[in-house]
């Protein structure tokens, strides 16, 4: 019977690698227009003309802001015809934010 060899010890760097993509997750939500985003897309997917009229903000801005979130992996586009769609990739953003928002307000 060969002995075999003990698993390997877990890596070091496994949590910190973990803390740093939590940290760019916050990074990425770290604007009062960023979380407004978030949390009219918890209640569905949006175009960028409603997320305009429902944040009071330049199309610009909006547009700046959800290439921000899109290259974080936050949110994702649909293409409906001439038009895009935004919608969150999941659910735990949502919570995320939506808890925090709540936090504040207690």
């Amino acid at each position: 019977m060969t002995p075999t060899s003990p698993p390997p010890p877990p890596s070091t760097d496994e949590p910190i690698r973990s803390l740093e993509a939590a940290s760019d997750l916050l990074k990425a939500l770290a604007s009062p227009v960023r979380l407004g985003i978030v949390r009219e897309l918890s209640e569905g997917g949006k175009y960028v003309h409603e997320l305009v009229d429902v944040l009071g903000v330049s199309q610009p801005l909006v547009s700046q802001h959800l290439r921000v979130l899109r290259n974080s992996r936050i949110v994702t586009t649909r293409r409906q015809a001439r038009e895009i769609q935004y919608c969150l990739i999941d659910e735990h953003i949502a919570h995320i934010v939506l808890d925090a928002i709540r936090h504040t307000q207690e």
